[in-house]
């Protein structure tokens, strides 16, 4: 039986939930009322999981949090409070809790969550004592990541992160920058799960018009006059699967709420519908955003996010690790040179030279990008600068400095007008109308340089 610690000052909840947990003959349940005796209890005594109220006389359920985040404590904690406060569950999840329930809970739930809990827990111990040198041949699903070709010791970690997060069914965040392979890494997720026989389902939520999305995504039932017929969505379309959803950050509220509830209940509804259905659906979400910034403070569900981020995996991008840069460009020659049937012999030194200097912003993908053009374009069997088509030439060029203009380069004017607009409205912390006063533009002009219309 695992052993579980109640923390509650109400003598009725934690009497409850002690006779409740000992006959489902999985807990060992530790009791306490008084919040002063934890502390030293968590010192002497280790727990499988813990239940936390917050509002607590002397020591509260935050104060507890605290003290086990200073003393590294791994426990995991699920809070149930009578408090239905989203900015204290945000705080509470930033401390380490796991999940956050308000009184009177499902049973159900509740025994659902705390195993996911535990579950997470162990996932999370077992990373933490993978080896500082790690193998991609000490994978055991390699082939799932063949897509991937890195040298990267970053990387091939980030792969055993991967796999160790793929055995359970708890959702994963996975972000980085546009184009560094985010669904590469999440169909290597799939196919090392025990979901890998299931439909992977990849929707890009920038892509959908919002008006629609919402019967895209949860599906559709017939309407009263008949006009609109009875559909599925891709949710259902995962069935039994994985579900990943990219650039989760452009969704509206409305859909993150309904997001949280599938993700935490597996219960959803059809438009038009308010019969409750049941999915069975394992979830990978991406944004190239930081989504705890000031910035997505009051866009992105703060409830939802501590969610996600349970399970996190960061991409680095191409300029983080330029060792992957001729390996990348082989394995994408190779691929263009099957589908078009061409014959190259490979890259002269001067092409490799001239990618090893440029920063790639839109990273794996526009790498891609550029070795698919020169192949089009070579007609002499190997791959060199004179290859590119002169749009591409021109943009990865280095550009040498002129007298006068040290530290100045050529570069697109759209990623320089972003930049500069992106840091005013830092500078003026995330005031987008002194900002758009300082800039000389409206706020609605501000708002779709940076793309937050």
């Amino acid at each position: 039986m695992k052993k579980i610690l109640i923390i509650d000052d109400d003598i009725a909840v934690t009497n409850y939930l002690m006779v409740f947990l000992m006959q489902t003959e999985l807990f060992e349940p530790t009791v306490k009322n008084d919040s002063r005796e934890v502390p030293d209890l968590l010192q002497n005594e280790t727990f499988d999981v813990m239940i936390l109220d917050m509002d607590m006389p002397d020591v509260s359920g935050m104060d507890i949090l605290k003290i086990m985040q200073s003393k590294d404590i791994q426990t995991p904690v699920v809070i149930l409070t009578g408090v239905s406060d989203v900015d204290l569950a945000v705080r509470a999840m930033k401390r380490g809790a796991f999940d956050y329930l308000t009184k009177p809970v499902d049973d159900d739930l509740l025994l659902e969550v705390l195993n996911s809990a535990m579950e997470q827990s162990v996932i999370h111990r077992t990373i933490d004592q993978l080896p500082v040198e790690l193998k991609r041949e000490d994978l055991v699903h390699g082939a799932a990541f063949e897509q991937l070709p890195t040298q990267d010791p970053g990387m091939i970690r980030l792969f055993h992160q991967a796999e160790k997060v793929a055995s359970s069914d708890l959702s994963v965040f996975i972000w980085g920058e546009r184009g560094s392979g985010k669904e590469a890494l999440a169909r290597a997720i799939h196919k090392t799960s025990n979901r890998s026989e299931g439909p992977f389902v990849a929707v890009d939520a920038a892509a959908q018009d919002p008006e629609k999305f919402s019967a895209d995504f949860f599906g559709q039932a017939k309407d009263w006059s008949g006009s609109k017929e009875e559909r599925s969505g891709f949710l259902e379309a995962a069935a039994h699967g994985t579900l990943f959803l990219d650039e989760i950050d452009t969704l509206t509220l409305p859909m993150q709420v309904r997001l949280k509830r599938v993700i935490q209940t597996e219960e959803y509804y059809r438009e038009n519908s308010t019969q409750i259905r049941q999915v069975d659906v394992r979830f990978i979400v991406a944004s190239a955003h930081d989504l705890t910034s000031k910035e997505y403070k009051e866009k992105f569900s703060r409830d939802l996010l501590y969610h996600l981020m349970v399970n996190s995996i960061r991409i680095p991008s191409l300029r983080e690790r330029t060792g992957d840069i001729s390996l990348l460009a082989e394995h994408f020659l190779k691929k263009e040179i099957e589908k078009t049937g061409k014959k190259i012999a490979g890259f002269k030194s001067d092409f490799i030279d001239l990618l090893m200097n440029y920063e790639f912003p839109d990273n794996v993908q526009e790498l891609q990008t550029i070795i698919a053009s020169a192949v089009v374009n070579e007609e002499n069997g190997e791959i060199s600068i004179d290859s590119l088509s002169p749009y591409i030439r021109e943009r990865i060029q280095p550009w040498e400095e002129k007298p006068g203009l040290e530290g100045f380069k050529p570069r697109i004017l759209k990623d320089v007008e972003f930049e500069h607009v992106s840091n005013t409205l830092k500078y003026f912390d995330e005031d987008r109308k002194k900002s758009a006063n300082a800039l000389g533009i409206s706020i609605e002009k501000l708002e779709e340089i940076l793309g937050l219309t």
